[in-house]
């Protein structure tokens, strides 16, 4: 297990801000050849740092509405149901919970029907409201000042050069250390007999 260098850096922040760029354009930017970026991408891959890639969509273009931050205070036992409910909403771009459980909401009102439509979507279910009309909107995704870790699938520690990596079943496992990655096969195993 290898740990992440500038160049694995760099090349997130090229794919962050667009992940159509070709690995050849990648490469002339960070001085790889096209290939050793896609061997470095599929390894970031593997490693669970790129989950996926995505378009950014500029949903003003396809839908208008009033663009409104929504902070909702919600009982702790209905975080997550309000959550999931608000999230299906078809205006509603991005939900976010906070450590103590409030919700904020980046959503598209119908125009005219702010206040009935935030109501609507949150019913008796928040126990305060706090509604934000936005004036401007722009994703800067920035992946410097994070520090690479991944997590032990056995116990939870950080993942160090030291660690290991083996595919089970078509995913991806990291471990801290061989003793750990051991008992996980092992018991991966057991139970994929017992199945």
């Amino acid at each position: 297990m290898r740990d992440l260098d500038d160049t694995d850096l760099r090349i997130l922040e090229l794919l962050a801000e667009d992940a159509r760029r070709p690995f050849a354009a990648i490469g002339e930017t960070v001085g790889l050849s096209g290939p050793a970026v896609s061997d470095r991408v599929s390894r970031l891959e593997d490693a669970g740092v790129i989950r996926q890639f995505t378009v950014d969509i500029d949903r003003s273009t396809l839908r208008g509405g009033v663009p409104v931050l929504v902070e909702a205070t919600v009982p702790a036992d209905q975080v997550e149901s309000v959550r999931e409910t608000v999230a299906a909403a078809e205006a509603v771009e991005h939900v976010f919970t906070a450590a103590d459980g409030t919700l904020t909401v980046f959503a598209r009102a119908p125009e005219n029907r702010v206040r009935s439509w935030v109501t609507e979507l949150f019913g008796d279910d928040a126990t305060d409201l706090d509604v934000t009309l936005v004036d401007d909107v722009r994703w800067t995704p920035n992946v410097g000042g994070g520090e690479f870790a991944l997590e032990c699938a056995e116990c939870g520690n950080t993942v160090t050069a030291e660690g290991t990596s083996t595919r089970l079943g078509g995913d991806a496992y990291h471990f801290c250390c061989s003793s750990c990655e051991a008992r996980f096969v092992d018991r991966y195993e057991r139970l994929e007999e017992g199945a």
